[in-house]
């Protein structure tokens, strides 16, 4: 694969230090308490749900806490299995499908948002913590068509080792979504936001690839009748 090298992109002067870290906290302070506003509701409605057995009210309730662990699932650094499981035992065994279809439209939202965040965005929190070498680097990327994008990556990367990386991004994607853990590296929602962010991801293959990879565990649990330990 040739070589993609962009011409250097024009950076704006950087704010003093301090503002640029008070201006990224900022940012970071907005998604936690997005996070946190939408964990609480999520916890209240699963209490309301285990401890009462309204009938007329379930599907509904039901309903709501799918839609609030949709979103939540989306959030970066969410831990999004151990969500998921806790719907599971809200609702039983007889949830999981519905649970797998708020999971992949959860992941699916974090990665179409991501695709709609310019590029831009991010070299900007790079100036400000005057990540100046990052900053000019994601700019070069910004430039580049989605060909241009895939062998710029591929051409940053040591190509014995790591080519790999980028040629099966697919099948990457769907490991880190799956692989335990994964909330320390941004959670399946941080995961899929970057994926589409990167612009080097068709969204119909990212789509059905997130629809695979979160299909096995409620399908199985669905499928074999899989107890809950605490359900």
């Amino acid at each position: 694969m040739e070589k993609t090298r962009p011409a250097p992109v024009a950076l704006p002067e950087p704010p003093p230090l301090k503002l640029g870290v008070l201006r990224a906290l900022a940012r970071l302070a907005v998604i936690a308490l997005l996070a946190l506003g939408l964990h609480l509701i999520f916890v209240q409605a699963e209490g309301w749900i285990m401890r009462n057995e309204y009938d007329w009210a379930m599907p509904g309730l039901l309903l709501a806490v799918l839609v609030i662990y949709a979103l939540l699932i989306a959030i970066p650094f969410v831990p999004g299995v151990e969500i998921g499981l806790s719907v599971l035992a809200a609702g039983g065994a007889g949830m999981a499908p519905l649970v797998w279809l708020a999971t992949a439209c959860g992941l699916s939202l974090a990665f179409v948002v991501g695709c709609t965040v310019p590029i831009a965005w991010l070299r900007r929190i790079l100036t400000d913590l005057h990540m100046l070498r990052a900053a000019q680097l994601v700019g070069r990327f910004e430039a580049l068509p989605h060909k241009g994008r895939v062998a710029f990556i591929h051409a940053l990367l040591p190509r014995k080792y790591c080519g790999w990386i980028v040629k099966y991004r697919y099948v990457n994607l769907a490991v880190l979504i799956n692989i335990p853990g994964n909330s320390l590296i941004g959670g399946g929602g941080g995961i899929a936001f970057l994926s589409g962010l990167s612009g080097t991801f068709r969204a119909p293959l990212a789509m059905l690839t997130i629809a695979l990879a979160t299909a096995p565990v409620p399908l199985a649990i669905w499928l074999f009748g899989i107890a809950l330990p605490w359900g």
